[in-house]
Formats: structure tokens, C-alpha cells, sequence
């Protein structure tokens, strides 16, 4: 199982807002906060995003090596909907819009969003085959 991940921001108070918002409207709940940070846990794992001082740019670039993006499980079309509305208001954009909400092929019900700091999230509705 996952224990955590830490993820690097250029700036925490935006980090807060996109990512507080998505992570605690799937459940997950501030676990942590200091100066510099922020995590967000559910059950046993949890996400950390921090401002260091060691970072070396002010942008994140998902398309070098490194963390591409986040996908999470969705639990139906009309939440992935919702938060697809939802998301502009918290710094995130819909990505692939023409293609949208089945950019990741015609099997998938998902939304691809990016933040301000250029962050990827996937939010993949649960198919009900996959439950099974």
C-alpha cells in the first residue's frame, strides 16, 4: 500500500486552494499543516505538498521525467460532472475539452484538469463492470 506522496509546489497558498479543494471533496481530510505545507490523508495514505526552498523552477512540467499526473477513482459520471463545473473556481481548467469526457478513449468516463502551476489530475469515474 501507498504511505504517501510528496509532491513540490512554487506556491503553497495556490497548491492550497486547487488541491484542498479536489482532495477534500473526495473525502480526504487536512492531516497535516506548517509553514511551508500542507497533507490531506484518507485512510492510511496521504499527499503532501510543500513549498521548499530547493526548488529549481516555477512551473510544473508533467511532460519530463517525474510525475506525469494524478488519476483518482470517481464514483459515478455526475460526481466527475460536478467537479468538472466545479473546478475553474479553484484554479483548475479542463484539459482536452474536444474530447471531453472521453479523452481517455471511448471505454473511459474521466476528466483531465490542470492547475495554475501546471499540475495534471485524472478523475475517472468508477465503471460499474470494475465493482463487479
Amino acid at each position: 500500500m501507498l504511505h504517501h506522496v510528496e509532491i513540490w509546489v512554487p506556491d503553497l497558498d495556490r497548491a492550497v486552494v486547487s488541491f484542498g479543494w479536489l482532495l477534500e471533496a473526495l473525502g480526504y481530510t487536512l492531516f497535516q499543516s506548517w509553514n511551508d505545507g500542507r497533507s490531506w490523508r484518507l485512510g492510511e495514505t496521504y499527499l503532501v505538498f510543500e513549498q521548499s526552498r530547493a526548488l529549481t523552477a516555477d512551473r510544473h512540467d508533467r511532460c519530463r521525467p517525474g510525475l506525469n499526473h494524478l488519476a483518482f477513482h470517481i464514483q459515478d459520471h455526475d460526481t466527475v460532472d460536478t467537479l468538472v463545473s466545479e473546478a475553474p473556481r479553484h484554479g483548475w481548467s479542463l484539459m482536452f475539452p474536444d474530447r471531453h469526457p472521453h479523452a481517455g478513449g471511448n471505454q473511459s468516463y474521466a476528466a483531465y484538469l490542470e492547475n495554475t502551476d501546471g499540475f495534471e489530475v485524472e478523475l475517472v469515474a468508477i465503471n460499474p463492470s470494475e465493482t463487479d
